[in-house]
């Protein structure tokens, strides 16, 4: 026991949490999302079991070269894999051990390819929602609708659906950002019909005593009754209650990804679209189907809250107008007249050798 200034005895000095509880921490000071820090905890481990558990601490810019050289030659990573590991790693010594990492030479990053996202047709988007009912048609309903990320539509709380201006607040979205986007008008009813059966929810939970809800930040401290007030209510409740892994209380979250991924999947095989189709593309189908309808670019840049333009403008290259909205000269050119009866090749006789016949 050691003495304070106040004169009254001071504990022991306690232990040093070990090192990926110090990662833990770090992030948590940050306000970094609970995937961001399972994901820095999950290739910070890795990477110290590459180097046979030695300390990082112990290590350098040679090392992590080493692994993220490894990462993209011999497992063939994605390069926003290869990203992901680096900006742990880069986290891990700048934020933790306090020895900022030098210009890493010798790093071969992973190419990231430049690809056109799959987007529905507005006919497809249809028959793809016509096979989906209840709660998670009002969701991807939302997605198409209103351009929203699948977490984005996860995290919505009663309060930012504003039924009056027909209008849907998106909290800390991607790169922590509020934006504003619209509220289609078909999801109003089923919508405000959904909401009654949440609440009646929200009560039968307060009465059980399990009627609180995670709030971000430090918001439960400054305002320690909003945790159990209705407009903080998760939109898409989860059927079950669950443990918070960060606090250990027992509370309801929102539902799991999975519960509109499957049921997405699943009703574009029954749409019979052929063509790649996940939540994400829903949210790319509301961008191309505005601009095909001539929004300014810019409105659907805020709509989707894209930092740049220039991440918007990637759907002018997948609209319903050919190649870069070019006529093919097929299109315009002359017509074969026999286009009716196309040549079909026929085969002679055994004399003939069975040679194709055009006829």
């Amino acid at each position: 026991m050691t003495e304070d200034p106040g004169g009254q005895a001071a504990p022991a000095d306690l232990p040093k949490p070990r090192l990926l509880q110090q990662v833990r921490d770090a992030v948590r000071r940050k306000h970094f999302s609970p995937r961001t820090e399972e994901s820095y905890v999950h290739w910070i481990r890795r990477f110290i079991y590459f180097h046979e558990k030695r300390h990082p601490a112990e290590l350098g810019e040679a090392a992590v070269t080493a692994f993220l050289n490894h990462l993209a030659r011999d497992r063939k990573v994605a390069a926003a894999t290869q990203n992901q590991a680096l900006s742990a790693l880069l986290f891990l010594y700048r934020e933790v051990l306090a020895k900022p990492l030098a210009w890493l030479d010798g790093l071969d990053r992973a190419k990231r390819p430049a690809r056109v996202p799959s987007v529905l047709t507005r006919d497809e988007a249809s028959a793809l929602l016509a096979r989906l009912q209840g709660t998670r048609w009002i969701m991807a309903a939302l997605l198409y609708g209103a351009g929203l990320r699948l977490r984005e539509c996860l995290k919505l709380r009663v309060k930012d659906i504003d039924f009056g201006y027909g209008q849907i607040v998106i909290r800390d979205g991607k790169g922590a950002k509020d934006r504003v986007t619209m509220l289609p008008a078909p999801t109003v009813q089923p919508l405000q019909e959904h909401l009654v059966r949440v609440r009646l929810l929200h009560e039968r939970d307060l009465a059980a005593g399990y009627g609180s809800v995670e709030l971000p930040d430090a918001l439960s401290v400054k305002y320690p009754r909003a945790a159990q007030d209705w407009g903080w209510k998760f939109v898409f409740p989860s059927y079950k209650l669950s443990t918070d892994k960060r606090s250990g209380e027992i509370r309801r979250h929102h539902v799991y990804e999975n519960y509109l991924i499957r049921a997405v999947k699943q009703a574009a095989r029954a749409a019979g679209i052929t063509k790649p189709v996940s939540c994400h593309t829903l949210r790319h189908s509301f961008a191309t189907h505005l601009i095909e309808g001539g929004y300014d670019i810019r409105t659907v840049q805020e709509l989707l809250g894209h930092h740049s333009v220039e991440t918007t403008m990637i759907y002018t290259h997948v609209m319903n107008k050919g190649g870069r909205g070019v006529a093919s000269p097929l299109d315009r050119g002359p017509r074969r007249l026999d286009a009716a009866e196309p040549s079909v090749p026929r085969y002679g006789t055994k004399a003939d050798g069975l040679r194709p016949i055009n006829i």
